[in-house]
């Protein structure tokens, strides 16, 4: 990730802008518990998060990435009708065809851009960036959105007191260009199928077309199984992807991870060694656990703050269902 040589060659990828949207509702713990039979403070002192954002009827995942998608191209100066590839990465998207990323594209400007969704749950953000990476360094694309987008609370039982506190609605969007160094480091990233009941469906959707009663899937999740899981692997994710882009520590100044909650980003933080003055994404306590979506809308949320600035470097990292992760350290935008 060092400084290339003067009149070097435009053939890596790099992120040239951020955006982020936020519903307009926002739901506290007061009104969590309303819901559901819990309290305040075992749900602050369980997840970190204080409030959370749920999408209204109106705020569908086709307008929520393409306002994020809006706001990242104004970030970086660029016009829609300039994007050639737009890719969503979503768990949430209920609608099989067309491909949500067509009708973000139109709502941009760049009708006629490739376009095409991805789905690797809570690390999906983090995959669709090395792909559209990965289409940059080819040759096959140069100016491509990369937008994670969710409506969790579609899929979440809003009883389930395990699982409602966590997850809400929100999206993030990157815009990713040609530079003559690498902005976006190699990607580490893998999956283990085996585990893969630790997060997953209550039931699939051809049982509850057959039988409507139990009511539609939504997420089932083993807390400690994935806590676990995390915290004893990703750590040396993390120090493999430093490794390949040939990154210490010390040159970090940002750590954006999925935002799943308070407790495990403080324990990789720790475990990783984190100087302490890099900055921890902590969006979780304000938007909740927002899935594919959080790595971007933390990275956005850091911007703004002034705690990470451009060109610094960050390791961004995601993990979820599948159990699938991936992790890359990344030029800030």
């Amino acid at each position: 990730m060092s400084a290339p040589p003067p009149g070097a060659r435009e053939d890596h990828a790099r992120l040239l802008g951020v955006g982020a949207y936020r519903p307009r509702r926002s739901v506290d713990n007061s009104e969590m518990c309303r819901r559901i039979d819990s309290t305040e403070e075992w749900i602050l002192t369980r997840s970190g998060i204080r409030s959370r954002r749920f999408a209204e009827d109106d705020e569908t995942l086709e307008y929520m990435a393409g306002e994020a998608a809006g706001k990242a191209l104004a970030y970086a100066g660029i016009d829609g009708t300039e994007v050639d590839t737009v890719i969503t990465a979503s768990m949430t998207n209920l609608v099989q065809t067309p491909p949500l990323a067509a009708g973000v594209a139109t709502l941009t400007g760049a009708n006629g851009a490739a376009a095409f969704d991805l789905s690797a749950a809570c690390a999906g953000f983090c995959h669709a960036l090395e792909v559209g990476s990965a289409l940059i360094r080819s040759g096959s694309a140069r100016n491509t959105l990369v937008i994670g987008v969710e409506r969790s609370t579609d899929i979440v039982a809003p009883d389930d007191r395990t699982v409602a506190f966590l997850f809400a609605d929100g999206a993030g969007a990157v815009v990713l260009g040609p530079g003559p160094e690498p902005g976006i480091g190699p990607v580490v990233w893998g999956s283990d199928g085996e585990k893969g009941d630790a997060l997953d469906m209550t039931r699939t959707w051809p049982e509850f077309v057959s039988d409507p009663a139990p009511g539609q899937p939504v997420i089932r999740m083993d807390g400690r199984r994935i806590f676990r899981w995390v915290v004893e692997g990703m750590v040396d994710v993390a120090h493999q992807a430093l490794d390949k882009a040939g990154v210490t520590l010390d040159e970090l100044s940002a750590f954006i991870p999925h935002q799943a909650n308070a407790r495990i980003i403080r324990m990789l933080a720790e475990r990783l060694g984190l100087p302490e003055r890099v900055a921890i994404a902590d969006d979780i306590t304000e938007s909740g656990n927002t899935c594919a979506a959080s790595v971007p809308l933390a990275m956005e949320r850091l911007l703004a703050q002034g705690r990470a600035g451009r060109g610094e470097l960050a390791l961004l990292m995601g993990f979820g269902a599948g159990l699938g992760y991936s992790a890359q350290v990344v030029r800030l935008p």
